[in-house]
This record gives structure tokens, C-alpha cells and sequence, in this order.
């Protein structure tokens, strides 16, 4: 039984033939008839009944015209309901994004939809995981803030839908007392021999300096594993380690007895990325927060 077969059935009762519903709707009258049989197999009883050359409804098939009905316009109202959902710009929206990118973006997103006014109601969380996890976020948020270096394997493009939001590097961080922060840049050979402060597997940090292990071809002396930039910058301003740190996103974590220096010789950026399911960008809000989020990233790399 499907909701056409019904709104056919319910278009016979009310215009008296099946020659008058095919035309109403804009179908032939065999295409009429064989969606009426379909729906009278369906049922232990007569829907209709030949009266001369005309085709009628019986008592169960107006009973089920009626009801019918009821179902034709809940999926109409269902259908208006969903447009007004993406149509509106008022809609909540979730976010997730990775650790450094909440403190970096939330709050100013958070203040220029404010300052909008009747924008999109925001639902903010941050998510840690690793690279390969990302997309699998778009099944629980509306939008996902994802990082990948350069060289990593792209996100999976029949999956989600990728905007791109902004690539950047990852700079070595040295206490501002450090010989090394008399130099404006610094290569792999320079900063290999020092004991480091980097992430744990399989996220940035730790992939750039498997990446300056890999160019000198010596191991580095890790010192400590720590995810979060904040905590990074701190022990590396206290003295007795260096980093990496974004760019942009850590600007708010910096300390004044730290300094950023930028790293050649190798792959050190890291792109960030919204991903979503293609759906999703369809809703108005949604696309209103994609706009703010990058007004955000460009005024924090300007």
C-alpha cells in the first residue's frame, strides 16, 4: 500500500471515474487502474465496484479513502514541515570540531551569529580523535571541524562533503630564551637533537616530527605526550622541551615567554576542513553557519 494508491483511490470516490482522476492527476487511466489493483491486493475486501460503466467505491474502500485522506495530508504536512526546516535560518546546528579549533573559532562564531540576530541556535562540542575518525562525526553533528596533513589520504568524498576552511602550518614553539629563536626559520637538522614535547600517534605534531625523524634519519627524544596545545605551551615556555603548535589556532594559548619559528624541509601544514553529509548543506542555517565559520578562520589568519 502506498500513499499514491491511496490519494488515487480517494480522488475516485470524490470525482466519480478513473478517467476523471487520471487527468487530475496527470496520468493515464491505465496507469490509474493498475495503481488501484495493486492497492486492492492489499485487502480481503472489494475497494470498488463496477456500477454500469463506471467504477465506485464501496463501503470499505470509502472507509479507506477516508482514512486515506489522513495519511495524504500528514505526508503534506510533513513535507511542509521539512521545507520550513531547511528553509529557516533559525534552525539549531551542531558543531564539532578538534580541541585547538573550539578555542580558537567558538567563541567569535558564537558572537558574530549574536550579532546577526535571529541566526541559526548553535550546539557546540569538541571531539579529539583521530584523523581517520572524522567523517564518522558527520552521522552525530551537522558540521565537522577535521584537520589532515597535506600528504595524508583525503576524507572520503562519497562519505561527506568537503569544504575547505583553511591549511595551516605547524610551527616549532621554543622558550623566547632559546638559542634557537634568534633564527626566523628553522629545518629538520636544527631542532631533530632537542627534546620535544608532541602529541600522542596519529594526530599532527606527532606526524611532523616522525616527519623530521624521517629526514635526519636519527631518532628525537620525547620528553612528553600531550594532546592539548595549551598544556604544550606551557611546558614549553617553563623551559626543557620544544613543540609544535598551529599557527592560528593557537594564538590564544601562547605564553610571552614563548615564540613560534617556522619549520622547512618538510610537509608541516595541516589543512583544515568542514565535512558534513551532503544533505545537511542543504539546510539554510547550516549554510549560514559555513559563511560565519569562514569569516572566523580568515580573520584569525589575517
Amino acid at each position: 500500500m502506498e500513499v499514491h494508491q491511496l490519494q488515487m483511490l480517494r480522488e475516485l470516490g470524490d470525482l466519480g471515474s478513473v478517467k476523471a482522476v487520471a487527468e487530475t492527476l496527470m496520468v493515464t487511466p491505465s496507469a490509474v487502474s493498475q495503481q488501484l489493483s495493486l492497492l486492492q491486493k492489499s485487502f480481503d475486501v472489494p475497494l470498488t465496484r463496477k456500477e454500469g460503466r463506471a467504477l465506485v467505491l464501496t463501503d470499505a474502500g470509502r472507509v479507506l479513502a477516508d482514512a486515506g485522506a489522513a495519511v495524504v495530508k500528514a505526508m503534506a504536512d510533513a513535507r511542509a514541515a521539512i521545507g520550513t526546516f531547511h528553509d529557516s535560518p533559525d534552525s539549531a546546528v551542531t558543531v564539532s570540531a578538534f580541541h585547538s579549533a573550539g578555542q580558537a573559532l567558538f567563541a567569535p562564531l558564537a558572537a558574530i551569529l549574536a550579532a546577526q540576530g535571529g541566526g541559526p541556535r548553535l550546539r557546540l562540542s569538541d571531539e579529539d580523535v583521530a584523523q581517520e575518525d572524522f567523517p564518522g562525526l558527520a552521522a552525530r553533528y551537522d558540521l565537522v571541524l577535521a584537520h589532515r596533513m597535506e600528504h595524508s589520504p583525503e576524507w572520503p568524498k562519497d562519505k561527506v562533503a568537503v569544504i575547505p576552511l583553511a591549511e595551516e602550518p605547524l610551527d616549532v614553539a621554543l622558550p623566547a630564551e632559546h638559542p634557537l629563536s634568534a633564527r626566523r626559520q628553522l629545518s629538520p637538522a636544527d631542532v631533530v637533537g632537542q627534546a620535544w614535547v608532541t602529541s600522542r600517534d596519529g594526530y599532527s605534531p606527532a606526524d611532523v616530527l616522525a616527519a623530521v625523524v624521517a629526514v635526519n634519519g636519527r631518532s628525537a627524544e620525547v620528553l612528553h605526550r600531550i594532546n592539548d596545545y595549551s598544556t604544550v605551551a606551557a611546558l614549553v615556555a617553563a623551559g626543557g622541551a620544544i613543540g609544535l603548535l598551529p599557527r592560528y589556532t593557537a594564538q590564544r594559548v601562547l605564553h610571552p615567554g614563548l615564540v613560534l619559528r617556522a619549520l622547512t624541509g618538510v610537509n608541516s601544514v595541516r589543512r583544515i576542513d568542514i565535512l558534513a553529509r551532503p544533505e545537511t548543506l542543504k539546510r539554510k542555517s547550516v549554510r549560514i553557519v559555513c559563511d560565519s565559520l569562514q569569516t572566523v578562520m580568515g580573520e584569525l589568519m589575517a
